[in-house]
């Protein structure tokens, strides 16, 4: 999948020195494993690199996205990540000042209160569905 670009002032705040941020963002992704199996990180002036294999192209996508939305973070790294062929459609959005799932759940799927759709594609970054920040990168399923 390669390269990511993230918002690196935005995001949770999990590592105070870049010299723990590998051991912190690999902890963070292992507490709600999306399925990556002997993943390991990698952290290098705001740049993770992760490795492992993927049970699915979505497990790989949350886990770009779990490293992603960490403050300190502005790239991600994922080549070296195995990951099936198959997998299903989805739009990367960055939430802008005035969004909400409801407003994006209307965007794209005409219909706002399908916003769990949204919520539920991106259990691992968003918590809360009330609780979105701005720039904050998440996945829109399409299927």
């Amino acid at each position: 999948m390669g390269l990511f670009d993230f918002v690196k002032s935005v995001g949770n705040k999990i590592f105070k020195r870049d010299d723990e941020a590998a051991e912190k963002i690999q902890r963070h992704i292992e507490e709600d494993n999306p399925g990556i199996k002997d993943m390991k990180v990698a952290f290098n002036d705001g740049v993770v690199s992760i490795t492992g294999a993927a049970d699915s192209p979505e497990a790989m996508e949350k886990a770009v996205l779990m490293a992603g939305n960490i403050k300190g973070v502005s790239e991600v790294k994922a080549d070296a990540v195995t990951v099936p062929a198959s997998a299903p459609k989805a739009e990367y959005y960055v939430i802008k000042s005035g969004d909400t799932l409801s407003k994006l759940a209307k965007k794209y799927y005409g219909n706002a209160k399908d916003y769990p759709r949204i919520f539920e594609a991106n259990r691992e970054v968003i918590k809360d569905p009330d609780k979105i920040f701005v720039g904050q990168k998440i996945r829109i399923p399409l299927d």
